[in-house]
């Protein structure tokens, strides 16, 4: 899933914290020895604006850090649970997706790549997928994680709310979406919808480790 990032620039045209890489981009572009780095947290961002740019040259600066504190009030996740997520190069681009076994890391099922789908999309159909593989499998109490608040927003109202333009080259992926949200309206399921807490966890075992 995409996340919102903060760029720091040391040196460039103009220096600051900026919320849009096309600002930030115009600071560095034909500057000599423009120093610059992608966060995803606004408080870390504007705390490495004030120290230097050694500090951070090398390092992952797009991930999120927590105190040992911080990490405890998430609590640990359920791993008897399945997980799913999905993966997509582009926007709209190609897509899939798939659930695994949240403890093994065991795939269970996996469909794609479909062209012209989005992130949200592969979210919603791992999320139905599961839900209905588990109630087939009469396992209505076990949890399933995803680390998606659209997905699961759209999974509790029941519709794909897509901006997506569809056209006959992927009209594959929206026979997907039709039969899920039938699926959601015709069906009933117990099984906890859970939010994967990838700030404290790490990435939830289904990522397809792409980023």
């Amino acid at each position: 899933m995409a996340k919102k990032k903060y760029y720091v620039v040391w040196k460039g045209q103009k220096t600051g914290v900026f919320t849009s890489w096309n600002v930030c981009k115009k600071q560095i572009t034909n500057f000599q020895g423009a120093q610059y780095k992608a966060f995803i947290d606004q408080k870390q961002a504007e705390i490495a604006f004030t120290k230097s740019y050694d500090d951070y040259k090398g390092k992952d600066t797009k991930k999120v850090i927590l105190s040992d504190k911080e990490k405890a009030s998430y609590g640990t996740p359920n791993l008897e649970s399945i997980s799913v997520d999905a993966a997509c190069s582009g926007n709209p681009g190609a897509m899939e997706y798939r659930g695994v076994l949240t403890k093994s890391k065991k795939e269970i099922f996996r469909l794609g790549p479909f062209k012209k789908g989005t992130n949200n999309i592969g979210e919603f159909l791992a999320l139905v997928h599961g839900i209905a593989l588990l109630k087939n499998k009469k396992m209505d109490t076990y949890p399933i994680y995803s680390d998606s608040r659209t997905a699961m927003s759209w999974v509790q109202k029941k519709q794909c709310r897509t901006n997506i333009v569809f056209d006959p080259s992927n009209n594959d992926v929206l026979a997907l979406i039709k039969r899920a949200e039938k699926w959601l309206k015709e069906n009933t399921y117990n099984n906890p919808i859970l939010k994967w807490e990838t700030k404290a966890w790490g990435e939830i075992p289904a990522d397809f480790g792409r980023k």
